[in-house]
Order: C-alpha cells, then sequence, then structure tokens
C-alpha cells in the first residue's frame, strides 16, 4: 500500500495522529517501561526454578519421588494461600469449571510426578531441553480439545522442535535413558495443564485456578504419604522440601506478572534464559556438563521456539479458529514451565 493511500483513509490517519501524540506525551516510554517489567518477570521466573530443581535433585538422594511431590505440592498450596486467602478468603473455592479443574490439577501432578521421578537420573540442562518442547505439544493438543486450527508454520516449528529433542535423546544409542521418555511424558501433561487453563480461563478467576493446581494433587499425595512417611533426616531437608513450594510459587507468580505487563509473544522468547541456569545448577550440584548433542539439540528447539514466537507477531489478522476460542485468545503462545 503506497503511503498517499494510506493517508487517505481517515481511520488510520486519526492512529496514525494519536502514535504522534502519544510519543511526544510519553505514552510510547510508559508503554516500553510495562514490556521491560514484563521481561524482568519473566527472566525472574526461569532464573528460579532451576534452584526448585536442584533442590529435587538434592532430596533424591535421600527420599523417594513421591514424598519429594508431596512436599512440592502442598508448601506451594500453603504458600499461595498465605498470600491469597487473606485478601479474597474462601470464595476462592468457587469454580464454574470443577470438572475442567480437575483435569488441571490431575495433569499438573501427572507432570510434576514424571519430572520429579525422571530429573534425578539425567543433567538438569538435558532434562530442561526436552521440556521446552511443551509450546509444540500445547499446538498439538489445542486442535481436538479447544478446537483451534493448526497453522503451517507451528507444523515446520514442531518438526524442528523434535527433531532437536530425538538428537538429545538419541534413542537406540548407548547414552539413551529411559528418564528421558520421563520428562517428554512430564512436558506432555504440563502440555496439557495448560490447556485445560486456557480453557477455564474465561470462566474462573486466576487466583481461583492458582489454589486449585494444587490442591488436588495435594489431597492425593497427604493420602500416599500415610503408607510412604519417611521423616526428614535434618533441618536442613526440611528447608529444602519448603524451599520448592516457595520457589515454585514465586516462580508461576512472576510468570503471570509478566503475562499481565507484556504480550506474550514478546516476553516467551525469555523463557529460555532458564536453560543457563540449569546448566550452572545442574553443574554445581552434580557436576555434569552438557555434550554437544545436547546442546545442538538444544539450539534447534529453542530456534524453533523463537521462530514460532516471532512468526505469531507478524500475524495480524486474528485466525477465525481463534475467534470461535475465546478462551485461548489471549494465550496463544504457552510457556515451558515444569512442575
Amino acid at each position: 500500500m503506497t503511503l498517499l493511500s494510506e493517508l487517505e483513509t481517515s481511520s488510520r490517519l486519526r492512529n496514525l495522529k494519536r502514535r504522534v501524540r502519544g510519543i511526544f506525551s510519553g505514552a510510547e516510554e510508559g508503554e516500553r517501561g510495562r514490556i521491560g517489567l514484563g521481561i524482568f518477570f519473566m527472566v525472574l521466573a526461569t532464573s528460579l526454578f532451576p534452584f526448585m530443581n536442584g533442590a529435587v535433585i538434592l532430596l533424591s538422594e535421600r527420599y523417594a519421588s513421591d514424598q519429594i511431590i508431596w512436599a512440592r505440592v502442598t508448601s506451594h498450596l500453603v504458600f499461595m494461600g498465605l498470600l491469597i486467602l487473606p485478601r479474597e478468603g474462601l470464595g476462592i473455592l468457587y469454580t464454574r469449571q470443577i470438572s475442567a479443574q480437575v483435569k488441571r490439577s490431575a495433569a499438573q501432578l501427572l507432570s510434576t510426578s514424571f519430572y520429579f521421578s525422571s530429573v534425578k537420573y539425567m543433567g538438569l540442562a538435558q532434562a530442561t531441553s526436552i521440556s521446552f518442547t511443551t509450546p509444540f505439544i500445547v499446538t498439538l493438543l489445542a486442535v481436538p480439545i479447544l478446537g483451534e486450527r493448526i497453522l503451517r508454520h507451528r507444523i515446520m516449528a514442531m518438526v524442528v522442535a523434535f527433531v532437536g529433542v530425538l538428537i538429545i535423546m538419541r534413542p537406540g544409542s548407548s547414552v539413551f535413558h529411559w528418564a528421558s521418555v520421563g520428562i517428554l511424558c512430564s512436558a506432555f501433561f504440563y502440555a496439557l495443564y495448560q490447556v485445560y487453563t486456557r480453557g477455564v480461563a474465561a470462566h474462573d478467576r486466576p487466583s481461583t485456578s492458582v489454589i486449585y493446581s494444587v490442591l488436588m494433587a495435594t489431597v492425593v499425595m497427604s493420602v500416599v504419604m500415610l503408607f510412604r512417611w519417611k521423616t526428614p533426616e535434618s533441618w536442613y531437608d526440611v528447608g529444602l522440601m519448603c524451599s520448592l513450594g516457595i520457589f515454585g510459587g514465586l516462580g508461576h507468580w512472576s510468570l503471570a506478572k509478566a503475562m499481565t505487563y507484556a504480550p506474550v509473544n514478546v516476553v516467551s522468547p525469555f523463557q529460555y534464559w532458564q536453560l543457563i541456569g540449569a546448566v550452572i545448577i545442574g553443574y554445581l550440584i552434580t557436576g555434569y556438563v552438557p555434550d554437544i548433542y545436547v546442546w545442538l539439540g538444544a539450539v534447534l528447539i529453542i530456534a524453533a521456539g523463537l521462530y514460532l514466537a516471532w512468526k505469531d507477531t507478524r500475524i495480524r489478522k486474528p485466525d477465525p479458529a481463534l475467534i470461535a476460542a475465546p478462551a485461548a485468545g489471549s494465550d496463544q503462545k504457552s510457556t515451558t514451565i515444569p512442575s
């Protein structure tokens, strides 16, 4: 379109004038400030999760996975309850989508169970790289569950990401470990959790979803602990168990804040900062250094994710399938935050 034809369109001319006024009034600076805050909170969130996963590896040396999972969901529920209940009361337990909330909590529990049971057998950076496949799995699951239409560029990104996963896992080779399949299963169930979250977003308050995401898991794992409980050996272990909920709760809170300040497509690429933290924490705890195959696979997965985010930002006209599914409209690009 030529400049002349654009200026002849009065509505676009008004938009242009508003933008010019915004520049001189500081509106664009304010918008950049909000985006900067969004990026800050995303980096903060992805800096906290490696500490949580590192605590899991330390606890796995002395405790069974089911007790660590119980500590994770219970401390998260207590921590978030202390933050939310004084402000909103017991009314946050009211939900219009009880079935979907139960499915969300079940998917979250299965994702956490697979991740915590598997990460102790492999490098933290390797597990983190595989977990980055969550957005691509969300794309697949949103088709049958939310009725979204899968676009060509998403298919291309998924193929590249899948190649990256195969390079990291190397099935059939001597270095293949079943735990990598467990991490992939964790990514699948976390993607399912995100899809169900998008489904309830238009009906329940965010605080309600936060509580329900770990409520059922806490109840189920507390029953399991009646038969599997092991008294912590030291206050250090108690602190590690409590830190799981604190790191996880603050991480998810920071993630939510990031989404309120900036579009998800803008902040989601910064989730890959988590890999740096995973490499550092993993090395400090176990001395593990990712080999060239892990780095190569991670590069392919991250490149596919960045391409997906870039491509989505260039699509100006909304997909008709997304209009038909308003609950998913504001959350088109999912994040990859495990557990």
